[in-house]
């Protein structure tokens, strides 16, 4: 680790006090909120995930000697990021380390800001004590029993390694964390939702989906004229990468009114190739085609259209759009599908052409014609998990698109959400909402990647512009998606 960094940058202090003392002539700048201390169960583990960076509490080198620094790092959920709440009475606790079975110490008991924070071997002492105080944001602020300041990342770092340290309790997001629990049972889905992680380049992005490739590079498609297409080396830095169909979509042109634009691409990486299905229609209308084409580079201009794979007309009651392609345990390939009207349908494909196998449509979830549209369906543990987009898109940041989800043991359903509601009876578990200036998240996909599975969206600015989200996804005990 790199000393340097742990010497307290001075000119901070000035602007604390500045501040403390701001606070003291005018202490109505402060909004006071419940106190109550937060419901800890002590036989769980917890990550703690601070507000600011988003990374978690680290032992530094999965180290287990006295001593050993704590840092933030990309949260893995390993031994060195779970501490387990011992209580000390009176309102404290300590917090012991699930890899080394030591406890977070304020280092030479010190009292000032800026003051080292490590692992040590279990005195109970009161630089070992921490009380959980509640924040109206949903996080906790820990505070030293010795001390009486915050757990802090240092200078408000976000990347992997930041010092963690104390400071004057001043409210900050970087001293805040989400406590989530590991394991031990059900457990609630997050206090607030977490802001989109970092995302560089050409962000502007509307239904995306995601593949990786062989080569360890990702390949992103979404809604555009020809079906648009992103790359990134390392799922934060995007770089626009052409059309799909450069030369247009003359075949698609019936559903369309002529329009090159077309909808809401899946795009898959198997048997050696790229299958990407999309979708051909026009607003308000359910008279929409399913598409199918193939590629082997997956690169602008090297796609070639397969043909219709299932179209819905105005005398139907559901609608051909929003396509995902599904591959079951056995190897089976289903399709996903739908908007509005009658809700979610699926089909099952012939795996030798893309095609589909029989006339059967299935209904896997709906809202009685209520806004739900977008699914996909993502193989977790033990069951599926259908995850849909309910309430309106596509009204900048006046759309209330928002993430559900239920699960399954049968990919063909059916689906049942947290409290056992069918989604079929318009059953969903809320894992994304709009919240502050992030508007409208939905038309998600999830991704296993090598860190663990990660949830794409678009979701929308307070200029109306789309952007790309990207989170981790992580599953409580019960086995429920959440996002962070």
């Amino acid at each position: 680790m790199d000393t340097s960094v742990r010497s307290p940058a001075w000119p901070r202090r000035g602007l604390a006090l500045a501040i403390l003392a701001l606070l003291a002539i005018c202490p109505s700048l402060v909004t006071a909120g419940p106190a109550g201390a937060a419901t800890i169960d002590t036989s769980a583990s917890y990550v703690l995930v601070n507000r600011n960076s988003g990374k978690a509490l680290d032992v530094y080198n999965k180290a287990t000697g006295d001593n050993a620094p704590l840092d933030q790092w990309t949260r893995n959920d390993g031994a060195w990021q779970q501490w387990q709440f011992v209580d000390s009475g009176g309102g404290y606790y300590r917090l012991r380390s699930r890899h080394s079975g030591k406890v977070v110490d304020i280092s030479g008991r010190s009292t000032a800001d800026g003051a080292d924070v490590i692992q040590y071997v279990d005195k109970n002492a009161a630089n070992q004590q921490f009380r959980v105080a509640d924040t109206d944001s949903g996080y906790v602020k820990l505070i030293n029993r010795n001390s009486g300041k915050a757990l802090e990342v240092w200078e408000w770092s976000t990347a992997d390694g930041g010092r963690v340290s104390q400071y004057t309790d001043l409210g900050g997001a970087n001293q805040q964390w989400q406590l989530v629990k590991i394991g031990g049972g059900t457990s609630t889905p997050p206090p607030s939702y977490p802001n989109p992680g970092v995302v560089n380049g050409d962000a502007s992005v509307h239904d995306p989906e995601v593949t990786k490739k062989p080569d360890g590079t990702y390949l992103l498609a979404y809604t555009g004229d020809g079906v648009q297409l992103k790359t990134s080396a390392d799922r934060t830095t995007w770089r626009n990468a052409g059309a799909a169909f450069p030369g247009g979509v003359s075949w698609a042109y019936g559903y369309t009114n002529g329009s090159n634009t077309l909808w809401a691409p899946d795009i898959t990486y198997v048997n050696g190739k790229y299958y990407m299905y999309y979708a051909a229609s026009t607003f308000g209308s359910n008279h929409s085609g399913i598409f199918l084409a193939t590629s082997t580079t997956g690169a602008s201009g090297s796609w070639t259209n397969q043909g219709l794979v299932i179209e819905s007309n105005t005398s139907d009651n559901w609608n051909a759009i929003d396509p995902n392609l599904v591959i079951d345990d056995q190897g089976g390939w289903w399709l996903d599908f739908g908007s509005f009207w009658s809700g979610i349908k699926m089909v099952q494909l012939d795996p030798a052409t893309g095609k589909r196998a029989n006339g059967t449509i299935l209904g896997i979830s709906g809202r009685n014609g209520g806004a739900t549209e977008a699914p996909f369906i993502y193989r977790h543990g033990g069951y599926y998990y259908q995850f849909v987009s309910f309430d309106l898109c596509c009204k900048g940041a006046s759309s209330t698109y928002r993430i559900m989800v239920g699960r399954s043991a049968s990919v063909t359903g059916p689906y049942v959400d947290r409290n056992g509601t069918a989604m079929t009876s318009g059953g969903g578990t809320q894992v994304l909402a709009g919240h502050g200036s992030i508007h409208g998240p939905g038309h998600q996909a999830v991704l296993a990647d090598n860190d663990g599975d990660v949830l794409f969206y678009h979701w929308y600015a307070d200029d109306g512009s789309s952007r790309l989200g990207i989170n981790k996804l992580g599953w409580d005990g019960a086995g429920w998606p959440y996002v962070y």
